[in-house]
């Protein structure tokens, strides 16, 4: 990251001498992820070779920066903007500043407040204790129907965490809906909590976002969710399910390191709720177990296994069976090159992209977006640079 200080304007400097000046940084900041990707049974039968951006990290540049206001307290803020490192194309529905966008108060005493397009509880405070922190989607949970690969951020939204209190933490947040005389709709709201000391790390969280009321028209890229969250409607597996009342997520994650192993578990209840304006009769539930290890083969060397079973039902019932390998390379603090794969498997049934049928259950790893037949394979060789 590179920093570039700044002297803001005194009082002094219009006339008022003795004024105290006030001192702010910026830092300007990035990543870049590109791949060559591999994608057995990519659409249907067919098979694809793609080049690839974001597989551990999604490509971004960003500006985040703070103003010390004295007395512990400092104002802060942060636009980050991410795209697709092998065209150029801007991400997150081509936003300006998709990832995140937000201003906020920083107290040391009584921790922080921010206010924008930001991430949600469950990606700040336990996301970071899971295999997905180290290698990326393709250790993501199947469809990521439970955001467990960060593809969703809430709009509008009104966040608060804690200090940290010898290693816990707590986080909570609310998104305004924005829609006159209708407060809850289009809504989100999120806690989460988090205990990380030494080689223990725990956390836990829930997660709750409206869709708008209304008429919802589904699509084939999640159009008929429309609440102040983004859907996390990445491919056939929860497609069927945009035009949901409300997404419901609870999760929870451990990882403990002993010499060079790190272990870790984790669990997910995802709940897409229905009602008159849902192309689907009753709510799809989604519970998902996971597990990984990885090991520190050298300084420079990280390797990972990681297992993860999908099952819904209720409207309709599938499951998922997947496993992960990755392989991560540092030629430098900066710079880094992966190998990652994995192998998916489907069976039962899920509804079509519009939610008006029922079809064969198809494998689609992580948030990709893949289609695939009852299984799917990915494997991707790449190059990562921060700045």
């Amino acid at each position: 990251m590179k920093k570039i200080a700044l002297s803001t304007l005194s009082l002094a400097l219009l006339g008022a001498a003795g004024a105290a000046q006030a001192q702010s940084s910026v830092t300007l900041y990035g990543v870049i992820d590109t791949s060559i990707t591999y994608v057995h049974h990519q659409s249907g039968g067919d098979n694809g070779w793609n080049m690839g951006s974001g597989n551990l990290s999604g490509s971004r540049w960003g500006l985040k920066g703070q103003e010390d206001l004295g007395g512990g307290l400092a104002t802060i803020f942060q636009l980050e903007n991410g795209f697709n490192s092998s065209n150029g194309q801007l991400g997150q529905g081509s936003r300006m500043f998709g990832r995140q966008a937000f201003v906020g108060l920083e107290s040391k005493q009584f921790g922080t407040v921010t206010l924008g397009r930001q991430y949600d509880p469950l990606v700040d405070l336990v996301q970071g204790i899971t295999a997905d922190n180290y290698f990326g989607s393709v250790f993501a949970t199947a469809g990521d129907v439970d955001n467990y690969d960060n593809s969703s951020r809430t709009n509008n939204s009104i966040k608060y965490l804690s200090p940290n209190y010898a290693g816990f933490q707590v986080e909570g947040m609310y998104s305004l809906g924005g829609v006159a005389g209708k407060t809850g709709s289009g809504q989100t709201w999120s806690v989460a909590a988090a205990y990380n000391n030494g080689p223990l790390g725990v956390a836990a969280g829930y997660f709750k976002a409206d869709n708008t009321n209304g008429v919802r028209t589904p699509t084939a890229s999640g159009g008929g969710w429309n609440g102040t969250s983004d859907g996390t409607f990445n491919g056939p597996i929860n497609l069927g399910y945009q035009t949901a009342k409300s997404i419901n997520i609870a999760r929870v994650a451990a990882q403990y390191t002993v010499g060079a192993f790190t272990v870790g578990a984790g669990y997910s209840n995802s709940q897409y709720k229905s009602d008159a304006l849902s192309t689907f009769g009753s709510t799809e539930k989604y519970n998902t177990g996971q597990g990984f290890v990885n090991y520190q083969l050298t300084p420079a060397m990280l390797l990972g296994l990681g297992y993860s079973y999908t099952k819904s039902s209720g409207d309709t019932s599938a499951k998922y069976h997947q496993v992960s390998l990755g392989a991560d390379y540092s030629l430098s603090k900066r710079t880094d090159v992966y190998l990652v794969g994995a192998y998916q498997h489907a069976s039962g049934q899920t509804r079509n992209a519009t939610g008006t049928a029922v079809v064969d259950a198809q494998a689609s790893v992580g948030s990709y977006g893949y289609a695939g037949t009852s299984s799917q394979e990915v494997v991707a060789v790449g190059l990562r640079h921060k700045f």
